[in-house]
């Protein structure tokens, strides 16, 4: 048989305020009398519904978290981070994958303000729903915390991973090792790619290099990888491979281990004939053949600061805006 609070009170000699009371710790209650529903509650092994705690709370101990791509093992391993710390305090984390689109993103923070989770972290962030003010509005409802993103006059808070100071250093890096023809590869849309596109431009401009801007599907997903080789092949017959281009630098690892394959169809070797260098450092960077080079974002590092930044606002019950930014740093591997 299911008990339920009226159940306890009766049991208790008490009010159903009292029993609610003493479940929710939320108002003073004489030690006799919380004994005596504690005991009450322990003999008809009363289970509190949490959906009617929360709605006493006013919280739900859930967060939302909106992430571009459930592929990209980039995001995967922000979400563990978040997960670690959230998973600590006794938070539970809804997923949800946005695929990379405005609109779709836009559902999905609107199905978790339905569900009145206590706080959204959103990873990469869609630019066109910042410049549009749609997550400062939604800012000024719950927390919300973004990771990377498009961050200029948002008032909202921010975790960054330092993307210039990594691009410089990968360009610097295959620069260093005689490569002037580079081309850079890019998905269709994330204020990350253009961070990384601008400065691609400055240095192809200082070094006098004419830049060659390659734009791939999916760039958030695993789809990417196939479509980054693919676009590689056709560039082939474009570009003379080895001389015309000796290097290629990619906006994240997926893209890098795209064009890794690609130049095995062709017969390139790496890095003898094509240098290749990539961003993030997820652990596919590591089975490679050859392993990459790539930049490490410290991804587990951003999901935890975000999370402990979302718990921060959670418990202050505070919207400020603020902005975290983590170092990144070159790991130097055979691909160049």
């Amino acid at each position: 048989m299911k008990y339920t609070i009226e159940d306890v009170a009766r049991e208790a000699g008490v009010s159903i305020t009292t029993v609610s009371r003493v479940i929710n710790g939320n108002y003073p209650v004489k030690k006799e009398t919380r004994e005596r529903v504690e005991a009450a509650i322990k003999k008809l092994n009363f289970q509190p519904n949490p959906l009617a705690r929360s709605l006493i709370n006013k919280r739900t101990n859930s967060i939302g978290v909106v992430v571009p791509g459930l592929t990209n093992m980039f995001f995967t391993e922000v979400v563990h981070g978040i997960e670690r710390i959230m998973r600590s305090r006794d938070y539970d984390v809804y997923i949800s994958d946005s695929r990379g689109r405005a609109d779709s993103e836009k559902r999905r923070i609107n199905k978790f303000l339905e569900r009145y989770v206590d706080g959204i972290v959103l990873i990469d962030p869609q630019t066109e729903n910042m410049k549009n003010g749609f997550i400062e509005e939604v800012s000024k409802k719950i927390p919300v915390v973004c990771i990377n993103g498009y961050h200029e006059n948002v008032r909202t808070n921010f975790v960054l991973s330092d993307e210039e100071k990594g691009t410089k250093e990968a360009l610097e890096h295959l620069i260093s090792l005689g490569h002037k023809n580079i081309a850079f590869i890019r998905g269709e849309s994330s204020y990350s790619y253009d961070i990384k596109e601008n400065l691609y431009k400055e240095y192809m401009k200082n070094i006098g290099i004419e830049p060659i801007v390659i734009t791939v599907q999916d760039g958030n997903n695993i789809d990417v990888v196939e479509n980054t080789m693919r676009v590689l092949i056709e560039l082939s017959s474009k570009y003379q491979l080895g001389k015309e281009i000796t290097a290629f630098f990619a906006c994240n690892d997926l893209m890098a281990v795209g064009v890794l394959n690609g130049c095995y169809e062709l017969n390139l070797k790496v890095p003898d004939d094509i240098a290749i260098i990539g961003f993030d450092n997820i652990i596919l960077s590591q089975m490679t053949n050859p392993k990459l080079t790539t930049v490490d974002q410290n991804m587990r590092l951003l999901g935890e600061r975000a999370a402990q930044k979302l718990l921060d606002l959670i418990e202050d019950k505070n919207l400020y805006s603020d902005t975290d930014v983590i170092e990144t740093k070159l790991i130097i591997r055979k691909s160049t």
